[in-house]
């Protein structure tokens, strides 16, 4: 039998999207990928990372941050967006339970969405002040995370490189 040395994985999580900002427009399609994106990923992977702080979990991951999405998630104007965005979908749930009042399963829908939308909202503007990156520092800083780049040729082709 030989002795085989061992092997590891590496898994990196990677966080990218094209640049999309437009300041001319309130209401501008696209940008709504970035604001699904920080509630469907960047808020519940923070969320998660809080969780095993909390639980003194040592735990280690690597994750990369592009320029692209890094400016985005840094713009103040998109930042004020992501709340309008926000707090149109926390209207919409209320507005949803009233309408689905008789139907159990799509009430329960309707309060499940609303609670996700408010809890995104509290946890955007009071727990990080509106700034994941300094979300993403922390973790960095205590030495969980690696932080790394990527360059991204979103602007040339419609899939990015790394």
């Amino acid at each position: 039998m030989t002795n085989n040395p061992k092997g590891y994985v590496s898994f990196v999580l990677h966080a990218h999207l094209p640049f999309i900002h437009h300041p001319e427009s309130d209401n501008y399609l696209e940008e709504e990928w970035l604001f699904e994106a920080i509630s469907e990923t960047y808020i519940p992977l923070l969320m998660n990372f809080r969780k095993l702080e909390e639980e003194k979990v040592d735990f280690r991951l690597t994750m990369s941050l592009t320029p692209p999405l890094l400016s985005m998630l840094a713009s103040p104007l998109l930042q004020k967006k992501y709340i309008k965005y926000l707090y149109k979908h926390i209207d919409l749930c209320e507005n949803e339970l009233v309408r689905t009042k008789d139907n159990s399963r799509m009430n329960n829908l309707s309060k499940y969405y609303l609670d996700r939308y408010s809890s995104d909202l509290h946890i955007f503007q009071d727990v990080y002040n509106c700034n994941l990156i300094e979300g993403f520092k922390h973790f960095q800083d205590i030495g969980v995370l690696e932080i790394i780049t990527c360059r991204s040729y979103s602007w040339l082709f419609p899939y990015f490189i790394c």
